[in-house]
This record gives C-alpha cells, structure tokens and sequence, in this order.
C-alpha cells in the first residue's frame, strides 16, 4: 500500500473509545493519522476531550487516503448533522477507498444508502431497522464484518474493529493478526510472544 495516510472523522459526541486500538496501532505501524472535522474548529468528544481537526470535511479527497474511520455520536441519532460525512463514506466507496463505521456511524451510512446491498453489522438489527434502510437481509450478527471496502461493527466491539482494519490495510497478517486479536480481546499472553516475533 503506498498511501499510509488514515483519515479519522471527528465530530462533536465523537465516541472515543472506539477506535483508540485501531490509530494507535495504524500509528505504530507507519501510518499517519489525520483528523477531519466538519470544519478546522475544535470539537468535544463525549468524554469531553476538545480536537482540533487536521482539516475540514470539504477538503478532503478519497484519493488522498488509505481508509476513512468513522465513530458514533449522539449525532448520527438526532439529526442530519453528520450527514455529510455518511455521504463523504459515498465518495469513498464509489473511489475504491475503504470505509470502517462503528456504532451510531453505521446508521449514517445505513441512511445513505451504503448498506443496503453490503453484509453488514452494529449494535443491534433493529437499531438499523428504525433508519428505513433497505438492507436488513444483509445484517449479520456477528463481532464486526468487512465486505470489500466497507468495514462496521457495534459499539462494544473495538478491538475486532480493529482486526478488520489490520487485515483490510495488510498491518497484520495471518498469525500475528490472530495474536494480536486474542491478545487484546482475550487477554491470552502467550500470543506477545507471537505478535513480538
């Protein structure tokens, strides 16, 4: 992969716990992590942590990217605000740029249209089912789901969100992915040794 540029959007309500294992790994890795706002102006997580964003939505270009990560946020749930980062994730997915949605951010891109022919997850089947979308037959219980470019999972899921990008993005691999993953999900300490290696 040669653009090692991951774009994470933030936004006020930005859930934070959710993709602290995905950048911090991807950082670690030898990629750099930008942050994309609605605007430059600083925003407030929900655990009330001000960011002040890379750069604004409107400037950002799929082609200028390896992945888009998008949160939840009480946002997704009260109106449009978050919209355009839903049709953002569009623009993505038309250009072949992968998308990871977690949580509330799953509901935006399900009011977009973007899951409706894609295999899906989030919090619960019926969370979508309130949106109108069209592609309940494509939800899948499960951890978190990859379907070519598009990646979700629920909000108590970070760490197999996580998983998905590391092998979407080729940051782990076969056993070291597997290691990592029971390292951080089950606690196991005989996979350190493995992810070390």
């Amino acid at each position: 992969m040669t653009n090692r540029t991951v774009h994470l959007g933030v936004y006020n309500t930005f859930a934070d716990w959710e993709t602290g294992h995905t950048t911090a790994h991807l950082a670690q890795n030898g990629f750099t992590v930008k942050t994309v706002g609605p605007t430059t102006a600083p925003v407030t997580t929900m655990g009330g942590v001000r960011i002040q964003p890379d750069l604004a939505l409107g400037d950002l270009d799929p082609q200028d990217s390896a992945l888009l990560i998008l949160t939840g946020a009480h946002l997704w749930d009260t109106g449009d605000d978050l919209a355009p980062f839903a049709a953002k994730a569009r623009e993505f997915l038309d250009a072949g740029v992968p998308v990871a949605a977690i949580c509330g951010a799953t509901a935006g891109l399900a009011r977009e249209g973007l899951l409706d022919d894609r295999a899906h997850t989030s919090a619960v089947s019926f969370y979508l089912g309130a949106t109108g979308y069209k592609g309940g037959e494509h939800y899948r219980e499960a951890d978190a789901v990859t379907d070519g470019d598009l990646i979700t999972a629920g909000p108590t899921e970070p760490v197999a969100f996580a998983r998905e990008v590391f092998d979407r993005l080729g940051v782990y691999e076969g056993e070291k992915l597997d290691a990592w993953y029971r390292l951080f999900h089950d606690s196991d300490a005989s996979a350190f040794e493995i992810l070390e290696s």
